[in-house]
């Protein structure tokens, strides 16, 4: 019999592609894709589902994406709008973030391949950036329902003001089974679903804890994520809670760290790990990846292997 760690999982990033236009020159990234980049690199079929422009950078995305262990033959081409590019510019050593808009991936349409991929999906990570139109947010709801009973449904808010609301919170978490989100995010989310009504709620663990219990009460979900930065995470379930404290980085940045946590959850979650590992896991690729430049950086099998052992071998 096929044990649960024996077969490559499909593990779904569904939502934008795009460019960030900084200061030093265009990266390509969007959340969705840089948690299915690193899926593939912990050894997952990994698959980007999303759209990108009949131009220069679309192309140029593509060409990238070809050496990096992810498929990208869900990626939709739009013969009218543009490759998603968001312009960032940094004010009092602060970064701004300009999301331009339409953009390809704002235009992701079901079709029948489509379909096909959600069936076969074990694990979908999406957001709500790319709920921002209704085209695009039918598209991803309607993928969702298309998904099996057993895959993995991992709602990373990623709120983005303007672009998003609280029905597509609610619509969202209903279809969800891991919510995650920073700390940041937890009292706009509690608010924007209706369970709190002070956006400025504390932020102390133990308000933490009591947010997530207030999600988890109120819709299908199997575990809330909270992660705090350098400080670690917090993983809630019915049955109970983890804490995790974090690990020491030299950062460089930390852009992708997020979608590396939540990559690697998500690869523990499918093998069945407790609520120690998967924490451990999370924090650590996340830890990694801040140490590192960008969201896609080189990664040599040897690192994803000495990780691996360090992970199994915490004990959590």
């Amino acid at each position: 019999m096929e044990r649960q760690s024996d077969r490559q999982r499909v593990v779904v990033g569904l939502g934008e592609l795009l460019w960030d236009l900084l200061p030093e020159g265009p990266r390509l990234g969007g959340a969705p894709a840089n948690f299915a980049v690193m899926a593939g690199r912990l050894g997952n079929r990994a698959v980007i589902a999303s759209r990108v422009g009949s131009d220069a950078l679309g192309q140029e995305a593509r060409a990238i994406l070809a050496g990096l262990p992810v498929d990208c033959g869900s990626l939709q081409t739009d013969a009218e709008c543009a490759t998603g590019t968001v312009t960032v510019t940094i004010e009092n050593g602060e970064p701004r973030y300009t999301i331009h808009e339409p953009a390809a991936w704002d235009r992701l349409d079901l079709t029948a391949e489509w379909r096909e991929l959600a069936g076969s999906a074990d694990a979908v990570c999406f957001g709500t950036l790319a709920q921002r139109e209704a085209k695009s947010r039918q598209t991803i709801l309607e993928f969702l329902d298309a998904t099996r009973r057993e895959c993995v449904r991992v709602f990373d808010v990623n709120l983005r003001a303007p672009f998003w609301s609280g029905a597509t919170l609610r619509e969202s978490l209903q279809r969800a089974t891991i919510l995650k989100l920073n700390v940041h995010e937890l009292p706009e989310v509690l608010v924007g679903v209706g369970v709190s009504s002070d956006p400025a709620a504390a932020r102390d663990e133990e308000a933490v804890l009591r947010g997530a219990r207030m999600v988890l009460e109120r819709y299908p979900l199997r575990m809330v994520c909270v992660t705090m930065g350098a400080e670690g995470s917090l993983l809630v379930t019915r049955e109970g809670s983890h804490r995790h404290h974090g690990l020491e980085a030299t950062v460089k940045d930390t852009v992708g760290a997020g979608d590396a946590f939540t990559a690697a959850l998500t690869h523990y979650y499918l093998q069945g790990a407790p609520l120690p590992v998967l924490n451990e896991a999370g924090n650590r690729w996340g830890a990694w990846m801040a140490s590192q430049s960008g969201a896609m950086p080189p990664l040599g099998a040897e690192t994803v292997a000495r990780m691996a052992r360090e992970i199994e071998g915490s004990g959590g």
